[in-house]
Parts: structure tokens; sequence; C-alpha cells
């Protein structure tokens, strides 16, 4: 079976404040998220219909700035980083014991 597309738009309220709206066109279910640790969470939600198996398809409203996408990428890329990190500190959990080569 193919991934299942959930469509992720970056739009921007009245106030010029970015938020993101997910698109399940399957399910004909729609979420709004205000951050990215909401985003993620709603995501891995809507995806464990698919077993997981999900591609999100990102795209932006016309009233978006070059600014406010920016923010969102940056925001992503600060957000994948603390997973990668705290899945380091799982994988090498450093307990302060006995370090035969220190």
């Amino acid at each position: 079976m193919a991934a299942i597309i959930l469509e992720t738009v970056i739009k921007a309220n009245p106030i010029g404040r970015w938020y993101l709206e997910i698109r399940d066109s399957e399910e004909e279910r729609t979420e709004i998220c205000l951050d990215l640790d909401e985003y993620a969470q709603k995501i891995e939600d809507m995806g464990a219909i698919y077993g997981g198996d999900v591609e999100v398809a990102w795209s932006a409203e016309e009233n978006v700035t070059q600014v406010q996408i920016n923010e969102v990428r940056q925001a992503m890329m600060m957000y994948e980083q603390k997973l990668q990190e705290e899945q380091a500190e799982q994988n090498n959990p450093d307990d302060g014991g006995f370090n035969p080569n220190g």
C-alpha cells in the first residue's frame, strides 16, 4: 500500500501569526495546529490510522509571507534537532558512572 498524503497548509491569522492546517482527504478530517509540538502529535495521531505510513505535502496560502514561511522552516529544523538529541540520549545514556577511557 502506498503512503497516504496528509496536506499541511501554512496559514496566517489576521494579526499575522502563522498556524498549520492538516487535511486528510481520505478521512475528510481537518486539524488546526498553533505550534510544532501540537502539529507533530496530530500528524502522529492522524497517521496511526494508516499504520504510520504517511507523507506530508506542504503548501502556503497566498497571504502567508516569506518571513512566516521561514519561521515555520526554522521552527521545524529546531524541532527535528531536538528530536535527534533526545533519540541520541536514549541510545547513549550517560549515567555518570565509571569511564574506563577517562
